[in-house]
């Protein structure tokens, strides 16, 4: 059976980055209507408010992508705030969908719910080996509650709730904003700069070291929809790329695709954050057929063009 195709599916955070490509996927499903509130129309964070939305818009199928997030410093700076905007958010709306007879919940969480030091490649399974990287533990063990919740909420009432596990996200349309980015936008945008104003070096954050994963959002995009529509186990699921590069190897990749001949100055002072992130990703192809498709050079390349475009128009 369709979660999508003849339904009405809400998507919380539709009108944000990734939401804008989570709903081209799930348009081309033939829903009986997308809905997106935006956070000036219902507050999530008051119970009240969520009622009301459900109440009004009446969806078969909920897609939770709203949350409040950033990059390691804007975490260190927000850590209460990012915990309970987060918590909040998620509790009350999964409570208010169980009330109201939604027949599913996607919960769309985040790889940074996974313990400091997980063995790599992570697996699902190693979610509750340890404690999250310090950074950015309130955010993730916020989001890692709701798939508690979602699978008590299973066992005791038959609610339909999955948790997604997207890694690193990038790509067109992305947020730029330095005091809140995450690490590719923060790169592009200081390499750019660095490069028009002809300026010798540009200083990085941490050691270089780290490694990270990422995954083009419209490949996100499509493995949600995919998993709206098509799982419904209690198992949650990570959606990556699989492939793993360190910081220093994708600073350096972000220069030469920008066109920066200049010095990456590393400043090691600065947090690296978790030290390695690369997931499994067998899961979410063996039970809903998701892989990512684009080649990561290829995605980067969309991203710096994007950026280059509507930075140009902006002026």
């Amino acid at each position: 059976m369709s979660h999508v195709r003849g339904k009405r599916v809400l998507v919380t955070g539709g009108n944000g980055f990734l939401g804008g490509y989570v709903c081209a996927a799930l348009r081309s499903r033939d829903p009986a209507a997308l809905l997106t509130p935006r956070k000036r129309e219902y507050d999530l964070t008051e119970q009240a408010e969520v009622r009301k939305l459900l109440a009004e818009t009446k969806p078969d199928t909920i897609v939770h992508l709203a949350a409040v997030v950033g990059g390691i410093g804007a975490n260190r700076v927000n850590p209460g705030l990012y915990y309970y905007q987060n918590a909040v958010m998620g509790l009350l709306l999964m409570e208010e969908a169980r009330l109201a007879g939604v027949a599913k919940f996607v919960s769309v969480g985040t790889i940074c719910s996974y313990p400091k030091f997980t063995p790599v490649p992570f697996k699902e399974d190693d979610l509750w080996l340890g404690y999250p990287e310090e950074t950015n533990a309130p955010y993730g063990i916020a989001k890692k509650g709701l798939l508690v919740q979602g699978q008590a909420y299973r066992q005791q009432y038959g609610f339909n709730a999955v948790t997604l596990l997207p890694v690193n996200l990038y790509g067109p349309g992305d947020n730029f904003d330095p005091d809140s980015s995450h690490v590719i936008p923060a790169l592009i945008k200081k390499v750019v700069e660095a490069r028009d104003a002809g300026r010798p070096a540009v200083e990085v954050w941490g050691t270089g070291s780290a490694s990270r994963e990422f995954l083009y959002a419209p490949d996100a995009g499509e493995g949600i929809a995919l998993a709206t529509d098509r799982y419904d186990d209690p198992d949650p699921v990570n959606l990556g790329s699989g492939t793993e590069i360190t910081v220093k190897a994708l600073a350096e990749l972000i220069r030469e695709v920008c066109g920066y001949a200049g010095e990456l100055r590393w400043d090691p002072t600065k947090p690296d954050g978790q030290p390695r992130r690369c997931l499994d990703t067998s899961r979410a192809r063996e039970r809903f057929g998701f892989s990512a498709k684009t080649p990561f050079r290829d995605g980067l390349a969309e991203t710096v063009a994007w950026y280059e475009r509507t930075r140009g128009a902006s002026k």
